[in-house]
């Protein structure tokens, strides 16, 4: 579950649909006081350690973790030849779809030949066409497993 919180400045306006404007921010507010009760209690409990100490240390391992399985899958990506983007700052690694193939084409093909699971850039939209889109949200064996499997794809 998600803790976090929108600010909607008392100036917007929403255009309705018989084309009136109206401020957003009541409409926000009735939107929020009427069909969303609140972040429970334990999920505030939760987003509230990590201003702690040891909660900034562990968030602070933890990122070290994915950034360090970013690295191993951006290299096992290169070593396949695959052009790869991303992964240093963030836990994603975007790929191009070697050969002109499909985002989806990529998918079926490392589902099925490498047993992993990938995201097709085409589900990001139009200019995602042509990408896939790989989490280094796991541990770092699976991790160092995907970089060995990507490896030995023949596209």
């Amino acid at each position: 579950m998600r803790c976090a919180y929108t600010v909607v400045p008392k100036t917007l306006n929403a255009l309705t649909k018989s084309g009136d404007s109206r401020p957003l921010h009541p409409l926000w507010l009735r939107r929020m006081t009427t069909k969303f009760n609140g972040v429970s209690y334990i999920v505030q409990r939760g987003a509230e350690a990590l201003y702690s100490p040891e909660g900034k240390a562990q968030v602070t391992e933890l990122i070290k973790h994915y950034l360090g399985n970013a690295e191993v899958l951006r290299a096992g990506a290169k070593q396949a030849g695959l052009k790869v983007f991303g992964g240093v700052n963030a836990p994603y690694i975007w790929v191009r779809t070697p050969k002109n193939i499909t985002s989806w084409q990529a998918f079926d093909k490392i589902l099925n030949d490498a047993n992993v699971v990938i995201t097709p850039g085409s589900g990001f939209g139009s200019k995602g066409e042509g990408f896939f889109r790989i989490s280094a949200f796991n541990s770092r064996a699976n991790a160092e497993e995907v970089s060995r499997r990507l490896q030995e794809l023949k596209w």
